[in-house]
């Protein structure tokens, strides 16, 4: 176990590659092309990182400012992935989530029960999160292991189910996001697509890339739309001139930076991909294999990017006018986009309708991360996590996913009963994913366009 540790705290930028290249040997690809699939996808992997580190470092201090000039006085602060992260694989059951998922994932697959092949292992620690979490509530250590089970059949299930959109949308074909942080957002953007286009007029409101560009001129284009929006959050910040137009700068420069970082990974990937879709064919004929892969690869968007910058302040607007939130955004509003990235294939990048859906259900997660709060301070204290003199944390990024809920409260309030629930949740949506599944996939992206 403490090998698998000590891979696990490579990190994913050091350990994608390893994984990379171990699996085109096995999909039977010329060693030569693994190992510079392997390189360009680690290499893809740190651009993002640095460019989504631009975008935290850049909104950190305007964040900053905004609550100090707005006076927010909010008791939970929110500590953010890197924090969540670091607590879930701190404890027990985050030593036991990778080869938990792992077994999971190769046993379903194994009897058609899921076409995902989720190998974005380091991304494994949202189901031992929510373990934990139900953990700390219920001292059951064998029932946090039956809900971590159940989180990552359920990822890979959504990762069945949303492969259609994202390769639609994005492009990416034979490659899902079974992300635990993003995933569950899809469903919420469901019904609420389906609100959308039963309002009048609203209805018809084209917003996304290209008929923002076509009305808009040159300021619908994707750099200059990053700086604006950056002028917007730094003006809502107060800062003189000189640092608002830097961060105007900075975020335009994440806008344009971001999507090549992605394109660059996506280089990486393609031979994986291809080489994936041949074997599938070769030995199950009327079978697909999707890739699970980080999401990161979809928070390049313009549409991505554009809406979850606007709703940097919407958020914060929000924590501070809902009745009973308690939380105050802070670190994780740079991970918004990860957030609302499977929202916007729903929406079909109409970034109005990202935006207000959006905000709904981060407004929804200010609460649960106001819930699930007390558990994640009880389960950083017990994982020895620096609490740097914040009397209760929680985050955004699983705090306020929506998945956390039922997860937690469920086995809190109905022990072991929960998980006949849980069941009859998977087996409705293995029927649904499967029977979707039959249509045929649309070829057509809308980031190419």
């Amino acid at each position: 176990m403490s090998v698998l540790q000590w891979f696990v705290d490579l990190g994913a930028s050091v350990m994608l590659p390893f994984v990379i290249f171990i699996f085109a040997l096995v999909l039977r690809t010329k060693v030569s092309k693994a190992v510079r699939s392997g390189l360009i996808v680690g290499i893809g992997f740190i651009g993002i990182n640095l460019v989504i580190g631009l975008l935290g470092d850049s909104l950190g201090p305007a964040i900053e400012a905004m609550v100090d000039k707005y006076g927010l006085e909010l008791t939970i602060i929110d500590v953010g992935w890197p924090a969540a992260a670091a607590i879930s694989y701190g404890t027990v059951l985050g030593s036991l989530t990778i080869p938990i998922g792992i077994a999971i994932n190769l046993l379903l697959l194994s009897i058609g029960f899921t076409r995902t092949l989720n190998i974005d292992i380091w991304n494994f620690w949202h189901t031992s999160f929510t373990a934990s979490l139900v953990l700390a509530l219920t001292n059951h250590f064998a029932m946090a292991v039956g809900v971590m089970i159940v989180h990552h059949i359920v990822l890979l299930l959504l990762g069945d189910w949303i492969q259609r959109d994202i390769q639609s949308f994005y492009g990416f074909k034979q490659i899902t996001f079974p992300h635990g942080a993003s995933a569950p957002s899809y469903i919420v953007a469901k019904p609420l697509n389906y609100v959308f286009d039963r309002i009048p007029k609203f209805n018809k409101l084209q917003a996304n890339q290209a008929s923002i560009q076509k009305h808009l001129g040159v300021f619908g284009d994707t750099t200059v739309m990053g700086v604006v929006i950056g002028l917007f959050i730094g003006v809502l910040a107060g800062y003189d001139l000189k640092n608002t137009l830097t961060l105007a700068m900075q975020t335009g420069a994440v806008l344009v930076l971001l999507p090549r970082m992605v394109a660059l990974l996506m280089e990486g990937l393609a031979p994986v991909s291809e080489a994936a879709g041949n074997y599938m064919k070769q030995r199950f004929p009327k079978r697909n294999l999707y890739i699970g892969m980080d999401s990161a690869l979809a928070v390049g968007h313009p549409a991505v990017l554009s809406a979850s910058l606007l709703l940097v302040p919407i958020t914060l607007l929000l924590a501070v006018i809902l009745p009973g939130n308690k939380v105050l955004p802070f670190t994780d509003l740079a991970t918004i986009p990860f957030l609302i990235a499977l929202m916007v294939p729903v929406f079909k990048g109409n970034i109005i309708r990202t935006v207000i859906g959006g905000a709904f259900y981060i407004g929804i997660g200010l609460y649960i991360a106001t819930w699930v709060a007390p558990l994640v301070t009880a389960t950083a204290i017990s994982a020895d996590f620096n609490m740097e003199n914040y009397a209760t944390i929680s985050s955004l990024v699983d705090g306020a996913v929506w998945t956390t809920f039922p997860f937690i409260w469920l086995p809190g309030r109905m022990q072991w009963f929960s998980f006949i629930v849980f069941g009859a949740f998977i087996m409705v949506l293995f029927i649904y994913v499967n029977r979707r599944s039959r249509h045929k996939h649309k070829n057509n992206s809308y980031w190419r366009k």
